[in-house]
């Protein structure tokens, strides 16, 4: 096992010098360039490529401020965010802890951030500089970036539609003014269970209500959606979750976010989701479930795996259960930076 020091740190200190220790490292190591085989998707006329199927979750980035290093670490994608229309600070109290034994990791944070116009603001810095590099260059993948969307914490579930409407005409408002796509696809969380009531769109005297608005505005900017889903979803909820994204013509889902549930000898509060170890198998079997469901409707959508991948055979797993892409979050957390190149190194070897 290597060297893990920011681990004798407290956790909550560990994650507020991560975007430092990140930059630090990408400016001393060499880019990661493993050669895994690319995965690309087209729907609806437009083509994402991905120079590999490993990307980093949403909440890892929230403003979207590190894109070039996840690059530089060997990332095939990043989801940024959950990007709200304000700026937000964390839920009051304590927000983070790990456990290092069961490689679990709790967060209750509630989509903080610097809001969306931040966020957009960094997507068009990396993406004039990305587009710079790959003129110099001749060559290279164009990173897609996902953007995790939320509604604020005082919006009512009423109005929440309204919220997510709006971060998607605003990410789509620069096309007015030039023709670069800062965000490639928007992911519409309402899995966390860190705001309050926000799961309960999933209901199905919600759901369609809710998401119908959403699916309109993202069909009239031609942008992909991707549908959150919760672990803790019963089978009935799930299948309905199932039939409305696709009766509304969602372009996929990413399955799944953190759990409420709380297996035995993990001691974190219940308030707040869990990720990392303890998520392993039920991350696994809702990407079973839900491409069962699916079946031939899954056709041309994307489906991600995200929920304890904390090494390149996890990885190797999802892909092989009929992910087309795996995110990490608690990888990060527990090996580093450098998960990207073994998990990468892994699924070379393997292909």
């Amino acid at each position: 096992m290597s060297l893990r020091p920011w681990l004798l740190l407290p956790a909550k200190l560990a994650h507020d010098i991560a975007p430092l220790g990140l930059d630090l490292a990408a400016s001393i190591s060499r880019p990661v360039e493993a050669q895994v085989r690319p995965f690309s998707w087209t729907r609806k006329g437009r083509t994402l490529n991905f120079r590999n199927p490993l990307g980093i979750a949403g909440g890892v980035d929230k403003d979207g401020r590190q894109i070039w290093s996840w690059h530089h670490f060997g990332v095939g994608f990043v989801e940024v965010g959950t990007v709200t229309p304000k700026p937000q600070r964390p839920n009051p109290g304590r927000i983070i802890g790990r456990d290092i034994h069961n490689e679990a990791l709790w967060n209750r944070m509630g989509f903080p951030g610097r809001g969306a116009h931040f966020a957009r603001g960094s997507l068009r810095d990396f993406r004039r500089d990305e587009a710079m590099t790959l003129a110099e260059e001749g060559r290279g993948f164009r990173l897609p970036i996902l953007t995790n969307i939320g509604k604020q914490r005082e919006t009512s579930l009423s109005e929440a539609s309204a919220d997510y409407v709006w971060l998607i005409d605003f990410f789509n408002e620069q096309t007015r003014f030039d023709s670069t796509t800062y965000s490639d696809a928007f992911v519409i969380n309402i899995s966390s269970p860190n705001t309050t009531g926000l799961r309960d769109l999933f209901s199905q005297s919600r759901l369609y209500e809710f998401l119908a608005p959403i699916a309109e505005r993202l069909e009239f900017h031609g942008t992909p959606g991707l549908l959150k889903l919760s672990p803790d979803m019963d089978s009935e909820t799930l299948e309905a979750a199932i039939e409305v994204s696709v009766r509304l013509d969602l372009d996929g889902f990413i399955a799944t976010n953190t759990t409420a549930a709380r297996p035995q000898g993990i001691s974190f509060p219940t308030e707040g989701g869990l990720s990392g170890g303890p998520l392993r198998l039920r991350a696994r079997q809702v990407l079973q479930t839900l491409i069962e469901e699916l079946g031939t409707r899954r056709q041309g959508r994307l489906i991600i795996s995200a929920g304890g991948v904390l090494s390149g055979e996890e990885a190797a797993t999802r892909l092989s259960l009929g992910a087309d892409l795996v995110e990490t979050y608690s990888g990060l957390v527990f090996h580093g930076p450098k998960f990207f190149d073994r998990a990468l190194r892994h699924l070379e070897l393997g292909s």
